[in-house]
């Protein structure tokens, strides 16, 4: 059974694109781009490599979840196109439009129009932490062994 939760979305900008799930089995939506940019790629030093890409829409993220944003694979795989900090968080308590870093690896100027599927967005239930600070840790195999420790 596949779980649901009601989240409301404003429009900010008459051209803001209501997120959909593009398929019956789609864990993310699409977000859209509601203006054009132009976004060079890292192999240029200048500015112009990232980019704050509006998509035009706010959400009321629930209490307990957060609302991960994430690149489109097709993007990523076939022209290098990423968010900058992956996987991007809106918190239950942000109202502000839901705004991408895109950045642009590959080897070519990435162009983007109004309605474009630009990024992803999953909503995600978390738990919160209870820090409880110690002088010990327990043991286990692995130990402190980290950065690819484990092998290929």
């Amino acid at each position: 059974m596949i779980k649901t939760k009601e989240v409301r979305i404003k429009k900010l900008h008459k051209d803001a694109i209501i997120p959909q799930y593009q398929t019956v089995g789609s864990a993310g939506m699409d977000l859209h781009s509601i203006g054009y940019y132009e976004i060079k790629p890292n192999i240029e030093c200048c500015e112009e490599k990232i980019d704050l890409v509006r998509t035009g829409l706010a959400i009321e993220c629930p209490e307990g979840y957060e609302i991960q944003l994430r690149p489109r694979s097709g993007l990523s795989r076939k022209l290098r196109i990423t968010l900058m900090n992956t996987p991007g968080t809106l918190d239950s308590d942000y109202r502000g439009e839901i705004c991408l870093l895109i950045t642009n690896h590959g080897n070519n100027t990435f162009y983007i129009n109004p309605g474009d599927r630009i990024a992803q967005m999953i909503l995600t239930e978390y738990t919160k932490m209870i820090l409880l600070v110690s002088d010990e840790l327990s043991d286990t195999n692995r130990g402190n062994g980290g950065c690819g420790s484990t092998g290929k």
